[in-house]
């Protein structure tokens, strides 16, 4: 008899072990003639050597499937077991990975599926569009895919601290706890992606980091995938000191929507002139998202245009005042006939 000892490293232990241990009892039945103990993301197996090292096998092949997928139900234990290919999951198209439950993260527009093929041959891409339009949750999905895939080994995550018209440094708590409301929506897009524990085991051991622009300077980000999110909010001297940390073995996204700038109407957008100044330079992708792009409720699409166009309005009545001004000023020059 011998003891074998399985490191589970690559998995979530509660999706891999399933509702009340239910997988490990499928597992259990399945080899009757050792003994099984699991505990955390280790699994020990008592048995003869043959037995136990065809336990270890299938258990690598049960580890792979579920990193990959997300999910392991006892359907697919048993068809890895026995040998047989798991016929649950279906091939998709334009799939980046599977999310938390198994779910699928698909380019659904074609600007999205132009954002994945931008990020594969560029090492810097601007993803650019309205609200909705999903360029930080394709990006964040890029990122976690590279990471599972060992491409890179962490994710940074960052945004500029502007508050979008509300003060938000009178709440209590430490640093973090008075810069978690402005990166929110990065925890959320990461929450869909990877299980809770393990999404948690990241954060600490900093595999992945979420931190304000401001945390960037003096860095150099190697071997990484960096995220910087509404971009439209940095200043010229913040996203060139940004996109200056790049390092050997990483790519970048920036990610704005050049009509939500919440910034002082004296500063200019840094996002505004970094596209001007790079949009020759090579390796540099730029993807533009639309209305069309909107998969957030039906509600939204509508909203945008309608602030379309009452901007547009707004900017012919003002071109219109320009106009009368000028011209009433230019009448005023006019000398009077004799």
């Amino acid at each position: 008899m011998i003891e074998r000892v399985i490191i589970l490293d690559a998995v979530d232990p509660v999706t891999f072990y399933g509702v009340n241990n239910a997988n490990v009892q499928v597992i259990k039945n399945l080899f009757p003639k050792v003994r099984i103990a699991a505990r955390g993301n280790v699994m020990k197996v008592i048995g003869d050597e043959k037995e136990t090292e065809l336990f270890e096998q299938k258990i690598k092949q049960l580890e792979k499937y579920c990193a990959e997928y997300n999910q392991l139900g006892e359907e697919v234990i048993i068809d890895i077991i026995k040998g047989d290919e798991p016929q649950t999951v279906k091939p998709l198209e334009n799939l980046i990975i599977y999310g938390v439950n198994g779910k699928p993260i698909t380019g659904r527009t074609p600007n999205q599926q132009k954002l994945v093929e931008a990020f594969a041959h560029n090492d810097l891409t601007f993803a650019l569009g309205p609200a909705g339009s999903g360029k930080t949750y394709v990006a964040i999905a890029l990122a976690v895919k590279a990471l599972k895939n060992k491409e890179v080994k962490k994710i940074i995550l960052s945004r500029p601290a502007v508050e979008a018209g509300e003060k938000l440094g009178f709440l209590p708590g430490d640093m973090k706890d008075k810069i978690d409301p402005y990166l929110q929506p990065l925890y959320d897009a990461l929450e869909d992606m990877i299980p809770a524990a393990k999404l948690k085991e990241y954060m600490e051991s900093n595999v992945i980091q979420i931190a304000p622009l401001a945390f960037m300077r003096g860095r150099t980000l190697s071997d990484a995938v960096i995220i910087l999110d509404e971009a439209q909010n940095t200043t010229t001297h913040q996203i060139k000191m940004f996109l200056t940390r790049l390092g050997m073995n990483a790519k970048m996204i920036v990610t704005g929507d050049m009509t939500q700038i919440d910034l002082p109407a004296s500063q200019t957008s840094g996002l505004v002139q970094a596209i001007s100044i790079l949009k020759n330079v090579e390796g540099i992708a730029r993807v533009e998202f639309g209305k069309k792009d909107i998969v957030r409720h039906k509600l939204v699409q509508r909203i945008v245009e309608a602030y379309e166009k009452h901007d547009e309005k707004e900017r012919k009545a003002a071109e219109a005042r320009t106009q009368e001004r000028a011209a009433a000023k230019e009448a005023g020059k006019e000398k009077p006939e004799a």
